[in-house]
């Protein structure tokens, strides 16, 4: 009976024995696991994408620019179909896209159609989106791409920059949102006018200053530019002291009517 007792005590103190090496693997493992997600998500979240939509080529100079200061992959955002002029007969065909949109923005049909996109907002941590304005509002093509897309930028950093001739950008900003209701959006919005295009350069370095985008993105260089006054001449060659007022001009290589 003894016997049987001290063998029935061993089986038990080897399961216990067991148990408790079975529970230590589980935990080394799933620490290595936890591991393998955090190394995941920290690599992604110090990346940049700026996504952009350029009709007039403005946003194309604004992203260039952009670019030349910090690191980041870019995404084009492009119409499905080409060669549409959105600004014949005083803008009636962009107008028409954007009340399709105003009409019903819940609804997928309401958008137009743009070119597939197979870049991965997984890769990421921070966005910043390009736009034009068009009639106060995020131009629509650019509204496809939020629209399909703008979910997937939940938590993420999302920065705003606007380019518009002469209007307020307000509305570009509540379309945003609307899109990308769960971003996490810098201080503060970019908005480079027709008047203060030339210089974007320095007014995209102060606009990172004032986001802390340094801090914001974990990435800790941007570089820095140098910014070089516009030259301006008028028809005859004759350099010019200040922008005129009225007239036609040259400035930094481009004529200008006012």
């Amino acid at each position: 009976m003894k016997t049987l007792i001290d063998k029935s005590m061993k089986r038990t103190f080897l399961n216990r024995v067991l148990l408790t090496v079975m529970s230590l693997l589980a935990v080394v493992c799933s620490g290595d696991e936890a591991g393998k997600v955090n190394a995941q998500t920290t690599g992604s979240s110090d990346k940049t994408l700026v996504v952009y939509y350029s009709y007039t080529n403005n946003c194309r100079e604004i992203v260039n620019t952009l670019t030349s200061q910090i690191q980041a992959d870019v995404l084009e955002i492009q119409p499905a179909e080409k060669g549409l002029k959105y600004e014949a007969d005083n803008y009636a065909l962009g107008t028409q896209l954007l009340n399709a949109i105003q009409a019903a923005p819940n609804d997928a049909s309401s958008y137009p159609a743009i070119d597939p996109v197979n870049t991965s907002l997984s890769d990421y941590g921070t966005i910043i989106i390009v736009t034009p304005l068009w009639w106060s509002q995020m131009a629509a093509n650019m509204q496809t791409y939020l629209y399909n897309y703008g979910s997937q930028m939940a938590g993420k950093n999302v920065g705003l920059i606007v380019s518009s001739a002469s209007s307020g950008i307000s509305q570009v900003v509540a379309d945003c949102k609307r899109l990308v209701p769960d971003g996490k959006y810098f201080s503060e919005n970019l908005w480079i006018n027709h008047s203060n295009h030339s210089n974007r350069a320095s007014l995209i370095q102060n606009w990172l200053t004032a986001v802390n985008y340094n801090t914001v993105t974990g990435i800790s260089e941007t570089r820095a530019v140098e910014t070089v006054p516009a030259r301006i001449y008028d028809l005859s060659g004759r350099l010019l002291a200040q922008e005129p007022q009225k007239g036609i001009y040259i400035k930094n290589g481009k004529k200008i009517v006012r």
